[in-house]
């Protein structure tokens, strides 16, 4: 790895560090005000207000670590890179922080309210972690091969291989609680999702039992192939230089 880039990823991994204990203090206010007696299944609804807040302090997160990997890279494959890279790391350090702070998750298939963009995410916080990692392979992947002098980017069968495997991923993450919203019956004169009485109660029931580990395995092991594909395409042009 590039001495600048092995300083940036100092700066990034102090930069998402702080960001995940931020995210987690925020979480720590929320439990206290929808969960005083410890985070769990079936969930709170939440006020439309604080619903919305939430989806724009999600947002606003997003924005910020995408903004992190535009100042880092210098082209558009390593601002990707640090995108996720910086993404990863928050993510890892989020629960890390929760850890310290409240104890939780127990371990490691804790259920957990992953993301709300654009629907309700969940599922164990393994899953997470496992996504986050191969995030940071994949930056890790990137450097390495700059260093090697080969700064391609994806080409489009390992672009349509990792976009398939993080649809897989998204699917395993939304699927369960998504049926909700299938199987409620949303009237005209509701006026919002939010104050559905049918939705509410069943939310307010739902409990998750299993997750779709299927989709998540198949979309990860596409993820690592396309990293693959990419390393083995450095490969064959080393190897037409030679």
């Amino acid at each position: 790895m590039e001495k600048e880039d092995l300083k940036k990823l100092l700066i990034i991994t102090l930069f998402a560090t702080a960001m995940g204990f931020l995210e987690a203090v925020v979480v720590v206010y929320l439990r206290e005000l929808y969960y005083p007696g410890g985070f769990t299944f079936p969930l709170q609804m939440m006020t439309e207000k604080i619903y919305l807040t939430e989806i724009i302090r999600e947002a606003s997160t997003l924005v910020m670590l995408l903004t992190v990997g535009i100042l880092a890279g210098k082209t558009a494959w390593e601002r990707f890179g640090w995108f996720l890279f910086s993404f990863a790391v928050w993510d890892i350090l989020y629960y890390v922080a929760l850890k310290v702070l409240l104890n939780w998750p127990e371990s490691l298939l804790t259920w957990d309210i992953l993301f709300l963009i654009p629907v309700v995410w969940v599922g164990p916080v393994l899953a997470p972690v496992i996504s986050s990692l191969l995030m940071i392979f994949l930056c890790l992947m990137i450097l390495h091969l700059k260093k090697k002098g080969f700064r391609h980017g994806y080409n489009l069968k390992a672009w349509l291989v990792l976009g398939t495997g993080a649809l897989l991923t998204f699917i395993s993450y939304v699927i369960d609680y998504t049926r909700i919203l299938f199987q409620t019956p949303l009237h005209e004169d509701s006026g919002s999702i939010l104050n559905n009485q049918a939705l509410i109660e069943a939310v307010s029931r739902y409990v998750p039992e299993r997750f779709a580990w299927e989709w998540h395995i198949a979309g990860s092991i596409l993820i690592v192939a396309s990293m693959l594909l990419h390393y083995s395409r450095h490969a064959r042009e080393k190897k037409n230089a030679s």
